[in-house]
């Protein structure tokens, strides 16, 4: 959660597009399970954790996050860092896998000093994929053919570039990897919020939604702060060609 307005080390950097911030910390409820993918100024805020950080009840993470949160006040009873193929039980029929990525890790002057993951969410009766941030690879295939099929994924779908083609992914190669993962259907994120990279603000949803209507694959786009229930396999609306505020500030960008 990146609720602070900013994905930066400076709040007047990286400042999210008005509209976007549609929760602050305070409207969070009791945090059961929070997974962090890697250690990423848009993926881990300190303002948001710490005033989220008496609601949260367990973390689960890479190799080395941990250390960030010990820094902030968690206590690290708390942190389950694991590594790939390692996996946690939570009791109950409930596990969490942390599986493969392809990206990077690293704030400030650092980098690679912790390590960046992607999750498979078992339950007693259903199965979730989050991608975190990674370029494509054969390891979606790999973790589907591992662990699904999946009745929902959530991956990456944003702040690409050619010249990055190993740490994120275009909005094709989000499809290929729903596909890969063998999931019922699938949820894009990582675009809307922030201008991390060179495109258009909407090229993300609208390319990736081109695509999943070209291969046949369900993709779910709730508009920013609607609850969505993990079962819902009916696609929404294209809210985003209606959002003037959005639409306002891509062209600022």
């Amino acid at each position: 959660p990146v609720l602070s307005g900013s994905a930066s080390p400076v709040s007047f950097t990286n400042k999210s597009y008005p509209g976007s911030d549609a929760y602050t910390p305070a409207d969070i409820p009791e945090i059961d399970l929070l997974l962090i993918t890697h250690d990423h100024w848009d993926h881990l805020d300190y303002e948001t954790l710490t005033q989220l950080r008496p609601r949260i009840k367990r973390i689960v993470t890479g190799l080395g996050v941990g250390s960030h949160l010990e820094e902030w006040g968690f206590d690290p009873d708390f942190i389950a860092e694991k590594d790939w193929n390692e996996a946690v039980d939570l009791h109950d029929g409930f596990f969490v896998d942390v599986t493969t990525a392809r990206h990077f890790s690293g704030r400030s002057f650092t980098r690679n000093k912790t390590l960046w993951a992607s999750f498979v969410l078992r339950t007693p009766s259903k199965k979730i994929f989050i991608s975190g941030d990674g370029g494509y690879g054969p390891h979606f295939a790999e973790i589907g053919n591992r662990f699904g099929p999946f009745d929902l994924a959530v991956i990456e779908c944003g702040q690409f570039n050619e010249a990055w083609k190993y740490i994120h992914m275009n909005p094709e190669e989000t499809v290929r990897a729903a596909q890969d993962v063998r999931a019922r259907a699938f949820v894009p994120v990582h675009w809307g919020k922030f201008t991390l990279a060179f495109h258009a603000w909407d090229e993300p949803i609208n390319r990736v939604t081109a695509e999943s209507s070209r291969r046949g694959v369900k993709v779910l786009h709730p508009m920013i702060g609607a609850k969505m229930p993990i079962t819902d396999s009916t696609t929404t609306a294209r809210w985003w060609e209606q959002t003037a505020p959005l639409a306002a500030s891509a062209a600022a960008h």
